[in-house]
């Protein structure tokens, strides 16, 4: 392969054409970088990850490490960077967070042999797997309390509907489903996949493209013909071994394109070690409660407005103990039920472990000891495991088996779903669990190729050549000891090194000896140093090949050891699934008890009419920050929503000030409608609930400067999302609607969105407001109740209650919040004035004076409230004239009256 150079002259004269050629290395770099066009390439030279070209730019930038250079192309420079390869998985993290795709190149040649092929021979390489956010599997590189989904989307034809399909390779969870357009901004914001495939059609199509702009997820388009149904289904009968797919349930052409290009990609990627999937699970439409990205944002399910996991209700309300659980909590918490059927096997579980205190205090604790078996299992299917996750399926196995005796020796009865998970880990691959404790030694490397994991005794051949490497290893000391004896020198060594195997190494002092006197034709030069010479002898040179051979023959039987354990182990891959399932199972049960004892949560009733009635009712991470700050006890509140009771108002119109509570109560209710829908106990005195089918949430806005929205408009495009879709089983909060527009816009847009919630909506709703005028609609739509925050005045200060009772507030507090805040004395005494002369009801003539008094307050100090304060002698004497009376000889002497008195009260 050659490349053209152009080179120029010293003069004018034409440029000359030199054509050089490419180093050998380089053309193989280049011949791989060219199938992967799209990803930063890791190419294995030695020690090191290497990165050319383009991609050492990039990797030097977003890694911040040192750019260099190597040789040159076409007459430029080669820009060139590298990472260890001991420390690779690091930065492959910062690079697959910052959405990169990384190929790594390694070395599939010793490089001995590329030496035989001839001297300019360059070791073959080949990439052995694409890294990116969708396909990790290891530790490293994975959040242990987190999924982390690859995610596919596709759309057939003319048609509206979407299919999604996706899977987390680390577990082997594997689901499909068919959404509306309209409802893929909201699957996303639930999935958090890691990374979403989508043909080029639906990559630029202009109505996705919002949500795709939404969504965390990196980007992947692919070829359409990748997401061919025939294909697919074809495909996923070879992945389940199985003649056809009617056992797993009933899949649309558009679902099945979705999985099959997921597949299709995982090949790709994992360049043939395809990792073990469970069979895709059909996940239908209406199963889970449907709350879209803005709510699951401002309800900060799993992580803050500012992006934090610390502050999230998922924090507040993890008490899981092992990775599985922590990740099957958070998936709860992103969908809740709707069956209300699963929603109490849920919570009969955690009532369960609820009374039996002490089964649930031992089991937790041997909760804590079982490893994470599924990602343990996926790596050893994917042929990227080693002996620790061997070691994982073994202890994983053990745990399960000591939980279902401890579970089978409960003196109550087990309800329906823990005698399930009780089932599902009795005697699950206990073969397997002897085998592996027979096998495996106590301490394991963390790589096969290490060795040293075969417990002694397990294999005969084995323990023969590990006798026979260790007993050689004595001679070798003794041989040592023998030669420094008969040779007189004393400090003779018997050392070893990867190019000269064993030598015998002495000082240059004590070499003459060796090479001219008596012991010249035993001991043969090997190599001369500055501070040493290297010799060896026949009976050295026999025993090191005794060495060399027992040592490499013992690595290759314990490769041969960790291939089969590894096939065992991918043979009960079914058994060992479900046992990590039901350990998941039972830690998320078993935590959840735990939370309600602790915070004092409640069972609620769950049930399929349109109650929502919660008594004393709290915000359980507003609630927990309290405590822990040792800031008193939170206020609870009740709220009854229920649109099925003649006495109750299915919409609450909540007025009050701000910093009173009004957004706490808000949220509080929605966070507990999804606690109870997930299976959870809920901060409450009790609660009834009528499940919730979609839940809408606006509660505080902020720019999007990006799309050119003010802080109004992405108002407005919320409140829109839920005037057009929610429904009578549906729950709203609202907060705060029209307040970023002039005074009459926004009452007016309050006024018509609350009929609009009463009259065509008909869902149970909380609209906070401001608008004290809103209040008089109680009169009007039969299911409106008006709701306030109660507050107490106290010597011209607010004392805010933070209860909620009946009836409507006369204020809003806003100077007493504004002085709270810390707003200047003079700027609060004004605004009481302008606040006066407003409230008199002569707002026209008030606004004239407020503008002739302009400026709004001088520089001089005003007193902090000039209507309450007491007037001076000066104020009542200018107060008590009426010019209309005087002359102008009255006017000059009264002038100079009050001028005397101004000078008096100053005292000069």
């Amino acid at each position: 392969m050659a490349v053209v150079e152009k080179s120029e002259g010293s003069g004018a004269s034409a440029v000359a054409e030199a054509v050089k050629p490419v180093t050998p290395m380089m053309a193989q770099y280049l011949e791989i970088k060219k199938d992967h066009p799209t990803a930063l390439l890791f190419y294995r030279m030695g020690d090191f990850y290497e990165l050319f070209f383009e991609d050492a730019v990039k990797a030097a930038e977003a890694l911040d490490i040192t750019l260099t250079k190597r040789g040159k192309h076409l007459g430029e420079d080669i820009p060139m960077c590298g990472v260890p390869v001991h420390s690779a998985d690091a930065y492959l993290e910062r690079l697959i967070r910052l959405s990169f795709k990384v190929a790594i190149c390694e070395q599939t040649e010793d490089p001995a042999e590329a030496k035989k092929r001839g001297g300019k021979s360059v070791v073959r390489r080949e990439v052995v797997r694409l890294v990116t956010p969708g396909t990790l599997t290891e530790d490293t590189l994975l959040d242990a309390r987190r999924h982390n989904y690859l995610a596919a989307l596709s759309r057939l034809g003319a048609s509206d509907t979407l299919s999604l399909a996706w899977a987390d390779i680390s577990t082997g969870d594997f689901r499909v489903t068919s959404i509306a357009p309209g409802e893929l901004g909201a699957e996303l914001a639930r999935l958090e996949a890691g990374e979403l495939l989508l043909p080029d059609p639906l990559f630029t199509d202009p109505a996705l493209a919002e949500t795709l702009r939404q969504t965390r997820a990196a980007l992947t388009p692919l070829d359409p013909s990748l997401f061919d149904s025939t294909r697919a289904e074809r495909r996923l009968k070879e992945l389940l071994e199985v003649s056809a797919l009617d056992g797993f349930g009933h899949f649309s052409r558009g679902e099945l394109s979705a999985a099959g290009a997921l597949i299709d990609y995982l090949e790709l990627t994992q360049v043939g070690k395809m990792p073990r999937l469970k069979a895709p699970r059909p996940a239908r439409s209406g199963a889970f409660l449907a709350m879209d990205a803005a709510t699951r944002a401002n309800l900060e399910l799993t992580r803050t407005l500012s992006g934090e996991a610390r502050g999230s209700l998922l924090s507040v309300i993890d008490r899981t103990v092992t990775g599985a659980g922590a990740r099957l909590l958070a998936e709860r918490l992103k969908a809740p039920l709707t069956d209300p059927a699963a929603i109490i096997a849920r919570l009969d579980a955690v009532s369960w472990f609820l009374e039996a205190r002490e089964l649930r205090s031992r089991l937790r604790a041997e909760l804590k000891s079982v490893p994470d078996m599924a990602r343990a299992l996926s790596r050893v299917t994917s042929g990227r495991g080693g002996p620790r996750d061997l070691a994982a399926a073994r202890d994983g196995l053990a745990g399960a088996h000591k939980i279902a005796a401890l579970l089978a020796s409960a003196s109550q009865t087990l309800p329906e779903e823990i005698a399930r998970e009780r089932a599902a880990l009795e005697g699950r691959a206990a073969a397997l669990q002897d085998r592996l404790t027979a096998a495996l030694s106590p301490d394991l490397p963390l790589l096969a190729r290490d060795g040293g994991f075969i417990a002694k005794g397990f294999s005969a051949p084995l323990d023969e050549c590990r006798m026979l490497r260790d007993e050689s290893r004595r001679v070798i000391a003794g041989l040592q000891s023998k030669y420094a004896e008969e040779t007189g020198i004393s400090a003779l060594k018997i050392k070893h090194n990867n190019v000269l195997g064993y030598y015998i190494e002495v000082s240059p002092r004590h070499a003459d000896p060796l090479m001219t006197g008596v012991h010249k034709d035993a001991y043969i030069h090997r190599q001369t140093l500055a501070n040493a010479v290297r010799f060896t002898t026949v009976e050295l040179s026999d025993i090191a090949s005794r060495i060399t051979e027992a040592a490499g023959r013992a690595i290759a039987l314990e490769m041969e050891l960790f291939a089969e354990l590894s096939e065992a182990v991918k043979g009960e891959a079914a058994a060992i699934s479900q046992a990590a399932e039901a350990l998941a199972r039972l830690d998320v049960a078993a935590g959840l008890a735990d939370l309600a004892e602790e915070r004092r949560y409640t069972r609620p009733r769950i049930d399929d009419s349109l109650a929502f009635d919660v008594t004393g009712g709290r915000h359980p991470v507003v609630e927990a920050a309290l405590e822990k700050a040792g800031e008193g006890p939170f206020v609870p509140n009740d709220a009854d929503l229920s649109g099925d009771k003649g006495e109750a108002r299915r919409l609450w119109l909540l007025t009050g000030p701000n910093m009173a509570g009004k957004s706490t109560f808000l949220r509080q209710n929605a966070l507990i409608a999804i606690l109870a829908q997930m299976g959870s106990y809920v901060p409450a005195a009790a609660a009834h609930i009528g499940v919730v089918d979609r839940l809408f949430s606006r509660v505080g806005a902020a720019d999007d400067l990006a799309r050119g929205r003010s802080t109004f408009m992405v108002e407005m495009v919320e409140t829109a999302a839920i005037l057009n879709q929610a429904g009578p089983r549906s729950l709203v909060i609202l907060d705060e609607i029209g307040r970023g527009t002039a005074t009459f816009d926004g009452l007016s847009i309050a006024w018509a969105a609350v009929e609009h919630l009463h009259e065509e909506n008909r869902c149970r709703a909380l609209f906070a407001t401001h608008y004290h005028e809103l209040t008089a609609l109680a009169e009007k739509l039969p299911f409106l109740a008006n709701a306030t925050m109660k507050v107490k005045e106290w010597q011209g200060d607010v004392v805010f209650l933070h209860e909620v009772g009946p009836g409507a507030a006369d204020r809003s507090y806003g100077i007493q919040v504004a002085k709270l805040a810390g707003l200047p004395p003079a700027v609060i005494a004004r605004a009481n004035d302008v606040l006066h002369v407003l409230e008199s009801g002569a707002e026209t003539r008030g606004a004239g004076r407020i503008v002739d008094d302009l400026p709004l307050f001088s520089a001089a100090p005003r007193p902090a409230d000039s209507r309450g304060a007491k007037k001076s002698a000066l104020e009542e004497a200018f107060e008590a004239v009426n010019p209309d009376e005087l002359s102008p000889k009255e006017a000059l002497d009264l002038l100079y009256e009050l001028k005397a008195r101004k000078l008096a009260e100053k005292g000069e």
